[in-house]
């Protein structure tokens, strides 16, 4: 593709019958998240999605909670939690570290680090 200086909107398009190329850049890089296990053992790569999935009570939320708290103070990244059935107990503590840490800022919300996002799911 060449540059595109000089096209305005409504200018009529050229069929050159080439295939577009896009360059991508394929350089992989490891997203550091400061917690030594996950970085050793099962990096995440940056720009990445990142998923956590197990039974009840194995610690879920603490590690993303952690892992949320050091992308806020490391990179000044904004994370959002999803949190998916969670118990109120765990919203609740959840909230208040974040609250504690200075990662969720109550008085001016836009210098936040973190969206929380809750739905409760109900058993049959």
């Amino acid at each position: 593709m060449s540059a595109t200086d000089g096209l305005t909107r409504g200018m009529e398009a050229i069929d050159t019958g080439a295939p577009l190329s896009v360059s991508v850049d394929t350089k992989l890089s490891i997203f550091e998240t400061g917690i030594k296990v996950v970085d050793l053992l099962a990096p995440y790569h940056r720009g990445g999605k990142i998923g956590l999935f197990g039974g009840g009570g194995t610690g879920k939320t603490i590690l993303i909670m952690d892992l949320i708290n050091n992308i806020a103070k490391a990179h000044g990244s904004v994370s959002v939690f999803g949190g998916v059935g969670e118990r109120t107990r765990e919203e609740n503590d959840l909230y208040m570290e974040m609250k504690e840490s200075g990662v969720i800022n109550e008085e001016n919300i836009a210098e936040s680090k973190v969206a929380l996002v809750y739905c409760q799911m109900n058993e049959p």
